[in-house]
C-alpha cells in the first residue's frame, strides 16, 4: 500500500520531508518534484501541489496513475467559517464542494457538469485514523504531541491551548477569503461549512472519479476575515508545519 501526501505550501510538507527515511528517490512530473520514499516504515509519496484546484487536481492525477497510490491524503491551512471554529483548531474533510462552481442556467449551482454532484464524501476510514493521530498529537498521547513538538511560546502566542477537532463540509475556491463580507455569504450559502480553502474538492472530485480512498486535514489559521493576510503568514512559518507534520506522524505510526 502506498500513500500520496499533498500539500499546497513549501512550509506544509518541510517537517515531512526531513523524517522521509530509506532510499528516497526524486521525480519531476509535471513541473513538480515527487519524493518516494517511507515514513515510519510506511511507504509513501509527498508531493508540493501548489495552490489553487487545478494544480491540486493535477498532482492527484499524477499520484493515482503515475505512482499507483492507494490513498490519498491532503494536508494544509484553512481559514474558519463557522462560527465554532477557531484559529488552531483541526477539521477533517468528511464532504466537499466547490463555492466558486456556477454553470446556471445550464447546470444547478454548485453542481459539477455532467457529473450530477454537488458535493463529494471522503473515506470514512482514513478519516477515523487521522482522528486517532490528531487526538494523541493534541493529548500528548503519541510519540508526536504538540506540547513535544511547539515551544510553549508559540502555543500562548497563537492560542493553542484549547485546539479542537471537527468533522464535516469544507468549501474550495480559487479564491483567498479574507473579509467578513466574504464569510457571511458562505454562511449563507452554506451554513453547514467549517472552513473554506483552495483544493479539497478538487482532490476530492478526482479521487471519485478514479475510485480512490482519499482525507483531507485542514489546520484553521486564520477566521477568514480582515486580518487573514497577516495571520495566515505568521500561523504559516511557526505553526504549520508543526502540527502538520505531527498529526501525520502519529497516523503513520499508529
Amino acid at each position: 500500500m502506498t500513500l500520496g501526501i499533498i500539500a499546497a505550501l513549501p512550509q506544509e510538507i518541510a517537517d515531512l520531508l526531513k523524517l522521509m527515511k530509506g532510499q528516497m528517490q526524486t521525480h519531476t512530473v509535471g513541473m513538480r518534484t515527487f519524493y518516494q520514499g517511507k515514513i515510519g516504515g510506511q511507504s509513501c509519496v509527498l508531493v508540493l501541489a501548489r495552490v489553487g484546484k487545478v494544480a491540486a487536481s493535477a498532482t492527484c492525477v499524477t499520484l493515482i496513475q503515475k505512482f499507483g497510490v492507494d490513498r490519498i491524503i491532503f494536508t494544509g491551512l484553512a481559514g474558519g467559517v463557522s462560527a465554532e471554529v477557531n484559529v488552531g483548531d483541526i477539521v477533517i474533510g468528511t464532504s466537499f464542494c466547490q463555492h466558486d462552481m456556477n454553470a446556471e442556467p445550464l447546470f444547478p449551482r454548485y453542481e459539477i457538469p455532467l457529473l450530477g454532484k454537488q458535493y463529494f464524501v471522503s473515506d470514512s476510514e482514513l478519516n477515523a485514523a487521522l482522528i486517532v493521530g490528531t487526538t494523541q498529537f493534541l493529548q500528548g498521547e503519541g510519540q508526536y504531541s504538540l506540547q513535544r513538538m511547539l515551544p510553549k511560546e508559540n502555543i500562548d502566542l497563537f492560542g493553542l491551548t484549547n485546539m479542537k477537532i471537527h468533522q464535516g463540509l469544507i468549501l474550495s475556491g480559487d479564491q483567498f477569503i479574507g473579509s467578513a463580507e466574504a464569510v457571511l455569504e458562505l454562511r449563507n450559502n452554506f451554513p453547514d461549512a467549517l472552513c473554506t480553502e483552495m483544493e479539497g474538492a478538487a482532490v476530492a472530485q478526482v479521487c471519485y472519479e478514479y475510485g480512490t480512498p482519499f482525507a483531507v486535514l485542514r489546520v484553521i489559521s486564520d477566521k477568514a476575515n480582515n486580518s487573514a493576510g497577516y495571520d495566515f503568514t505568521r500561523f504559516l512559518n511557526e505553526v504549520a508545519p508543526v502540527v502538520s507534520s505531527g498529526i501525520l506522524l502519529n497516523f503513520l505510526l499508529s
